[in-house]
């Protein structure tokens, strides 16, 4: 199923670990435009840099970007999208996708696949992503998100644990995958219907989401329904540090030499 879609950019400037990281330079431009060019060769009709911040503004605008300004007071991305669909007065039936002002390497394609998915799949407020952890250390890393879903794949709960638990594999303290069930490990793009974007406001955040400090679980506890697509295509590593700087700028280098 085809639908138009657009898609939102959020770019914060005071990042605890990397400040100014969305204007930070990588092949002579700031980050944030290779975001942007990337969304611009996906399939949106609109493409929206969501900021706070001046800098962030004057920056995306010198490159041609449509920018919104938004409250310094959001907790979260999704507080800002909701507050951009709102400012701009976007229809509850579209369809919009949350781009990371710090995935320079995100595949245009990934882009189209999560908004097709939503499109596809009208029981879901939301779309995502995911794809097979094949190594153990992943799996019980609590810094890799986890996603379980059904057998239509929807979401049945995200956790930083090591999630199907096999548990009589796993019982005596083994390090290893589970068997007959493939883990998947999930990729932090999402597509919003806007309505689902609209209620977020009122939705108070729920204890799973605490203790886990995962977002998409306030969705969950609220009853809302997560479509999780295969991804055909991996995004290249977000930036969070120095050292992430080095190689965003490595792999975006390789990329334009064709390797």
């Amino acid at each position: 199923m085809s639908q138009a879609f657009k898609v939102v950019i959020p770019a914060r400037y005071a990042s605890t670990r990397l400040p100014g990281k969305p204007l930070r330079q990588l092949l002579g431009k700031p980050m944030l435009q290779h975001v942007f060019e990337a969304a611009g060769r996906c399939g949106a009709e609109q493409v929206v840099i969501a900021t706070d911040d001046a800098r962030i503004e004057a920056a995306a605008r010198s490159f041609g970007a449509d920018v919104c300004m938004t409250s310094p007071e959001h907790a979260s991305g999704t507080d800002r999208l909701a507050e951009v669909v709102s400012r701009l007065g976007w229809s509850a039936e579209s369809i919009v996708v949350n781009v990371q002002g710090d995935e320079p390497l995100m595949p245009p394609a990934l882009i189209d696949q999560v908004a097709a998915d939503l499109a596809d799949n009208p029981a879901a407020s939301i779309a995502t992503a995911a794809t097979p952890l094949v190594a153990a250390g992943e799996f019980f890393d609590p810094n890799v998100v986890k996603v379980v879903t059904d057998k239509d794949g929807f979401a049945l709960y995200f956790s930083r644990a090591p999630i199907p638990w096999d548990r009589d594999l796993l019982q005596n303290g083994s390090k290893v995958l589970p068997i007959g069930v493939v883990p998947l490990r999930h990729i932090g793009i999402y597509a919003y219907r806007v309505g689902y974007l609209n209620r977020y406001a009122g939705m108070r955040p729920c204890p799973l989401e605490q203790a886990e400090q995962l977002e998409q679980l306030r969705a969950l506890w609220y009853g809302e329904r997560i479509h999780v697509a295969s991804a055909r295509q991996r995004p290249g590593p977000g930036v969070d540090t120095e050292d992430d700087v080095l190689i965003a700028e490595q792999l975006l280098k390789a990329r334009e030499n064709g390797n």
